[in-house]
C-alpha cells in the first residue's frame, strides 16, 4: 500500500505514519517542514495555506492508495488537496471529529445524528466544529461517497499528544499529595489511543470501507476512577485521590474538560456529546481498544522521555486546575 499522510509530523498523524511503516507501506508526507518527518516516510514541502503551497503535490508523480488528512482549519484547504489529489489516489481519510454532531446529540447518537449547519467546503476558518464538518463535505466532493472516510473521533489519548489533558493528569499524580478528583468515581468515560486510531484508519484503507464512523471506544471502556487510579498508579502511588461530589466542582468555579481535563458532569450535555456515541459500526469494522492501562503507562513513558512537558497546539486552550484553587476547593469541602 502506498500511503499520503497529509501532516504527519505530531499527534495523529504521526502515529498513522508509525502504523504504516510498521505495515512496510511506502508512506510520503506532505508536511510544512515545522516538524521532521518520521524517520522512513519521503517528505514534500508545502504549506497549504499560502498560494502554490501544493506545488510539490502537483509536480510529484505518481499514485496512492490512500490520503489521509486531518487538518482542522479552513475547509477550503481540504477542499483544493482533494480536488487536487481525487485522479490519484484511490481513497480519502478524513480525521474529523464528534464535535460536528448538532448540540446536543442524543445519548446512544449513531452516525446518522444531525450535523451542525453552516458548513462549506468553500469557507474560510470559522469554528472547530463548522470546520470540521466542512472538511467533511470537501472530502465527499472530491472522492464521492464510495471513496471518502470520514471519521469522527472523540477524546483522543497517548503519545505525542499536543492537546494535554491526560499529560496533565500525569503530571499532577506525579507532583503527589493531596488530588482534587471529580466524581463520580463510576462515571463511564469514552476515547481512542491514537495507535489503535491509526490501525482502524489502516485497516479502513485495506478493506475499502467508506462513510461516517464514530472512532472512539465502546462507553465505558474505563471510568473516571480507574484512570486516575491507573495515573497515581503508573507515576509512582504518591498522589492521594480526594474525590469531590461534581457541585463541589461546578460550585467552585472550575470549568470542566478544561480546567479539570476530560471530566464533564453526568447528565449534562457536554455528557452526552463526548462519552455516550454509539461505536458499533467501527467496532464492526475492526476497530479494538487496548486497556487504558497501556495508554495511560505508554503516555508516561513518553512523558518522561522529553522532560515531562508535553508540546502544545497553539490554537488549543491551556488545560489543567491553578494549584492555588485546587487547594482552596480541597480545604473548604474538606474533599
Amino acid at each position: 500500500m502506498r500511503l499520503l499522510m497529509l501532516g504527519g509530523t505530531e499527534f495523529v498523524g504521526r502515529a498513522v505514519v508509525a502504523a504504516a511503516l510498521g505495515r512496510d507501506w511506502e508512506v510520503t508526507v506532505f508536511h510544512r517542514g515545522r516538524h521532521p518527518a518520521p524517520p522512513g516516510a519521503r517528505e514534500l514541502l508545502g504549506d497549504r495555506t499560502e498560494v502554490d503551497g501544493l506545488a510539490a503535490l502537483d509536480e510529484e508523480p505518481g499514485t496512492w492508495d490512500v490520503v489521509v488528512d486531518t487538518w482542522s482549519w479552513a475547509p477550503r484547504a481540504v477542499r483544493d488537496t482533494a480536488r487536487l489529489l481525487r485522479g490519484r489516489a484511490g481513497r480519502y481519510v478524513y480525521v474529523s471529529s464528534c464535535s460536528v454532531y448538532a448540540w446536543a446529540p442524543p445519548s446512544g447518537y449513531t452516525e446518522e445524528a444531525p450535523v451542525v449547519e453552516g458548513a462549506s467546503p468553500d469557507a474560510g476558518q470559522t469554528d472547530y466544529a463548522r470546520d470540521k464538518r466542512g472538511g467533511e463535505l470537501a472530502a465527499v466532493d472530491a472522492f464521492g461517497e464510495d471513496r471518502s472516510v470520514l471519521v469522527r473521533a472523540g477524546l483522543i489519548l497517548g503519545r505525542h499528544d499536543n492537546i494535554g489533558r491526560l499529560p496533565w493528569w500525569l503530571n499532577r499524580t506525579a507532583r503527589g499529595g493531596p488530588v482534587l478528583a471529580p466524581g463520580p468515581r463510576d462515571l463511564p468515560l469514552q476515547y481512542v489511543d491514537v495507535r489503535d486510531l491509526a490501525e482502524w484508519i489502516l485497516g479502513a484503507a485495506e478493506q475499502g470501507l467508506s462513510g461516517p464512523y464514530n472512532l472512539m471506544s465502546p462507553q465505558g471502556h474505563t471510568t473516571m476512577g480507574e484512570l486516575l487510579q491507573v495515573c497515581t498508579e503508573i507515576t509512582g502511588g504518591v498522589a492521594e485521590l480526594r474525590w469531590a461530589d461534581p457541585r463541589v466542582i461546578l460550585d467552585a468555579g472550575i470549568e470542566p474538560w478544561t480546567q479539570m481535563p476530560m471530566w464533564v458532569p453526568p447528565g449534562s450535555e457536554g455528557y452526552r456529546a463526548l462519552y455516550s456515541a454509539d461505536v458499533s459500526r467501527a467496532v464492526g469494522a475492526g476497530l479494538r481498544c487496548r486497556p487504558v492501562r497501556e495508554t495511560v503507562a505508554d503516555t508516561w513513558a513518553w512523558l518522561r522521555s522529553i522532560g515531562g512537558t508535553p508540546p502544545r497546539r497553539p490554537d488549543r486552550p491551556a488545560v489543567g486546575l491553578d494549584p492555588e484553587v485546587e487547594a482552596k476547593v480541597l480545604a473548604a469541602s474538606g474533599a
